[in-house]
């Protein structure tokens, strides 16, 4: 019988390996060394990802030492002059879902394998290779490069674990920093956040997102107030409001609409739109179009629709502390001083509150 079950085992081995099926080995999932991580950030609407191993200094004299200076031969694979691989085990990842500039130069859109030769004199060169599937640097290859950058490095408080760090954060761009031992090595990047929303906005407004007037409304607004095209702009807001299935005039999107032709300077345009946008005006939007005629210096046009929204709502301290504040603006101090003090006797929220007493300040009256 034993050797029946022999006999049974050696035929389906010799009937495997004569097929060419492969022999696949199951492998042990066990620590690893230098522990897999990652970190990414949102810079606008666009995404950047790093993925890398995180070997500890354990004691270790690491810039120099374990991480050699300048390029080296690694003494494996088919690079004879390598960079450092930017962390432990497998190639660095860096990954950018647009176009960006690193330290001011453009680097497409894309996964990189990462890799740095750090220089005895604190500086260091941050290289983008094309090739981010290689084992470290061990196949790294100069003409597969994308991008090199020099930056400098600085010296930080002890770092056990290396660590990648978003710092300096703002709305277009942000820091990416290496931190182990007491090194850190960072790089600036930098993405046209405008540009690359109104792409997106574009190819949106052609898909399901196009059959939504506020996403018309939203789309001019940021056309408006982020270097856009303000005549795209006046396109995308004249189809929120008319001519299309989805479209409807409200207040707010002809408020839109007049913000962009005054950007176009197209004032006349702009005061001939006042009276319907003020026929459909509640509280609130009266006061906002008060005001946008004050900016426009149509003050007594503003001092109309003040004096109407007071009318209409005579229990309610904002529009009275506006009132206020546009006759502060023209030069009537007398009526000013009489309708702040009316609003504050109305008891109003504490921001309106806060605006009437400041107002009442700068005019010399004491509360």
């Amino acid at each position: 019988m034993k050797r029946k079950i022999i006999s049974m085992f050696m035929k389906i081995f010799i009937a495997i390996f004569f097929s060419g099926t492969p022999i696949v080995y199951a492998q042990l999932d066990v620590p690893r060394n230098s522990q897999r991580a990652s970190v990414s950030q949102q810079i606008g609407i666009s995404e950047i990802s790093i993925q890398y191993s995180r070997p500890a200094v354990n004691n270790r004299e690491i810039w120099g030492k374990l991480v050699p200076y300048g390029m080296n031969n690694l003494g494996f694979g088919t690079a004879t002059s390598s960079p450092w691989r930017a962390g432990a085990d497998e190639n660095t990842i860096i990954e950018f879902g647009n176009d960006v500039k690193i330290e001011g130069k453009d680097l497409a859109a894309g996964k990189y394998g990462l890799h740095m030769v750090i220089e005895e004199n604190g500086k260091a060169t941050i290289i983008f290779s094309k090739n981010h599937t290689a084992w470290g640097s061990y196949f790294y290859e100069p003409s597969e490069d994308a991008l090199q950058v020099e930056v400098d490095t600085k010296t930080i408080p002890h770092t056990e674990f290396l660590t990648y760090v978003f710092t300096d954060l703002s709305s277009t761009g942000a820091t990416v920093a290496l931190d182990w031992a007491k090194k850190q090595i960072p790089f600036k990047i930098e993405f046209d956040v405008s540009a690359i929303v109104l792409a997106d906005i574009r190819q949106k407004l052609q898909g399901e997102a196009g059959f939504q007037r506020q996403n018309w409304e939203q789309a001019a607004t940021f056309a408006m107030n982020n270097g856009g095209d303000l005549q795209e702009a006046l396109g995308w807001i004249n189809n929120a409001i008319e001519g299309q299935f989805f479209s409807s005039k409200t207040f707010n999107n002809m408020a839109v609409k007049a913000q962009i032709l005054q950007k176009l300077g197209q004032k006349d345009e702009v005061l001939a739109m006042v009276p319907e946008m003020a026929a459909m005006a509640n509280t609130n939007e009266m006061n906002s179009l008060g005001y946008m005629l004050v900016n426009m210096g149509e003050n007594d046009l503003a001092l109309k629709y003040f004096k109407i929204n007071a009318k209409n709502n005579p229990a309610n301290a904002n529009v009275f502390d506006s009132l206020g504040e546009a006759y502060k603006i023209m030069g009537d101090r007398k009526n000013a001083i009489k309708n702040l003090k009316k609003s504050l006797s109305l008891n109003p929220p504490a921001g309106v509150k806060a605006n009437s007493e400041r107002l009442l300040a700068e005019l010399g009256v004491v509360i």
